[in-house]
């Protein structure tokens, strides 16, 4: 009986330390094959107050100018946003993806069928390999690799070469795609995310504290209304590193507070579909959490609240008897070429709190951003995807908001803000807006209280569990070693003993 606690206890410590955490990344492949009623099944397996902020032209130290990096990226939220990176010595060019969702810095190593060429670490004079392996699973796709470290030079972001952490990726599952144009990805978020684990100092930490910029990066993402079938690659936006580019973005920038430093993780009040509230408990949109993802191409929702957007959707669209398999996304929705489908759904609206917590304001996307073109058939049909799907984990404004905002990431002052961006505009009319403030009234004081674990507290039980197993198992070792002692009187049996019932 103590052999099989004993066995029971060590097959439960060994699966706490292999627990995997997910982070979320969410890259569609673009790639669609117009056939029979256009089924997308096999696909989807690839599948605060108004503050100013820094509006500068270049940072204080000059060691960048922001004009420089004005569209340094490419690519759109389909096939993700990525920028010329040169690794090593000498110097080899990548394309890396720009993702706020991770934070490792991690590139291609050797071949794969989707990548056209990788970073031959062999070919590195200044290349150290740190003797570490790491392995990442995100939403789509996970890889395998080892850690070194390298010089690394953007083209159009600070200058000079500066010494980051590399994963070169040796192995990979469902991470490269067909149709992609990168071969890295480069995680933006906080040292919590990291892998295997936080002392691994990531990208931007190290741009930081080697180049003296401030702790703030800011994105604009041009890729709304490109179809996922183009091939080109258009000038699909930049990424700002060390403070804002006001010629980015029109009229003011509203923050809200990032709640804790590992995903930019904020606090959504409220949604709404059209001029409708869904009157849901904001714990819902939260629920675990919601986090700004650049890295996630689609606007991801909890169920209910994805199942609520569809309904509103529904009810307040000009379209009678739509397919649900636009909704869940297993069909295209087309129109003949030259017809505009956009004015026949509503506007989608998210309440976010703003840094004076007792107020909120409401960024808002057109139909433009999330009835997506995707391809055209026979040049005679326009066909278009939903850009929002239902999440099992938390809510993520993806790439399909971000389209229409210039997203400030203020790691100083621990903030996220959005202005509307110069690009988010059909025709000369804006694709985005944004408005406040509004009070919070109605709405509690913390929506994010009562959710699930967030991932630090995950990764801290998981370490006091090993830890108590680790002391468990020690003392049921020397019980099993010891002889056992047998009294007819009182005596000390394995339905009575203490370990029992600590097990029980």
């Amino acid at each position: 009986m103590r052999l099989f606690y004993f066995l029971l206890l060590l097959s439960l410590c060994f699966w706490t330390s292999h627990s995997v955490f997910k982070i979320p990344l969410k890259i569609f492949a673009g790639n669609f094959d117009p056939s029979v009623q256009l089924d997308l099944r096999p696909l989807r397996q690839n599948e605060g107050a108004v503050e100013s902020g820094l509006s500068l032209a270049s940072d204080p130290a000059g060691i960048v100018n922001f004009l420089d990096m004005i569209n340094n990226l490419k690519g759109d939220s389909g096939r993700g946003y990525y920028m010329e990176m040169a690794i090593g010595t000498p110097r080899q060019t990548l394309n890396i993806l720009v993702d706020t969702g991770s934070s490792n810095f991690a590139v291609a190593a050797a071949a794969h069928p989707y990548v056209t060429h990788y970073y031959d670490r062999a070919l590195s004079s200044t290349y150290q390999s740190i003797g570490r392996a790491v392995a990442v699973k995100y939403t789509q796709g996970e890889w395998e690799g080892e850690l070194g470290t390298d010089l690394i030079t953007i083209p159009k972001g600070p200058s000079g070469a500066i010494t980051i952490n590399i994963a070169a990726i040796l192995t990979s599952e469902g991470f490269f795609l067909p149709g992609i144009n990168w071969q890295g990805i480069l995680g933006l978020a906080y040292p919590l995310l990291v892998r295997p684990d936080p002392s691994v100092e990531p990208f931007f930490n190290s741009v930081v504290r080697q180049t003296g910029i401030p702790d703030v990066f800011s994105l604009q993402m041009c890729g709304a209304g490109v179809s996922a079938s183009t091939t080109a690659d258009p000038a699909g936006g930049s990424l700002i590193m060390g403070g804002v580019e006001p010629t980015l973005y029109r009229g003011s920038v509203w923050y809200t507070p990032i709640l804790e430093e590992w995903y930019y993780q904020v606090e959504v009040l409220k949604l709404e579909v059209g001029d409708q509230n869904l009157n849901l408990d904001c714990k819902e949109y939260n629920s675990d959490k919601a986090i700004v993802d650049s890295g996630t191409t689609l606007l991801r929702l909890p169920g209910n609240v994805f199942s609520a957007v569809v309904e509103a959707i529904m009810q307040t669209s000009l379209i009678k008897d739509f397919s649900t398999g636009f909704f869940d996304g297993t069909k295209l929705a087309c129109w003949m070429r030259g017809e505009s489908p956009w004015m026949l759904f509503p506007k989608l609206s998210i309440y976010l709190r703003a840094t004076n917590t007792s107020q909120s304001f409401r960024i808002t996307i057109h139909p433009q951003l999330y009835v997506q073109p995707v391809t055209d058939i026979d040049g005679t049909l326009d066909c278009f995807r939903f850009g929002v799907s239902p999440s099992a984990n938390g809510l993520v404004i993806g790439a399909t908001v971000m389209e229409g905002f210039y997203v400030i990431f203020d790691r100083a002052q621990k903030r996220v803000g959005f202005a509307v961006s110069t690009c988010a505009e059909n025709g000369g009319v804006s694709l985005a807006e944004i408005a406040g403030p509004f009070l919070a009234e109605g709405v509690a004081s913390d929506c994010t209280s009562g959710v699930s674990l967030r991932e630090p507290m995950m990764w801290v039980i998981a370490y006091a569990l090993m830890g108590i197993c680790a002391v468990v198992l020690i003392a049921l070792l020397i019980l099993l070693i010891l002889p056992c002692r047998c009294h007819r009187d009182g005596e000390i049996t394995d339905e009575s003993s203490l370990v029992r019932h600590r097990i029980k």
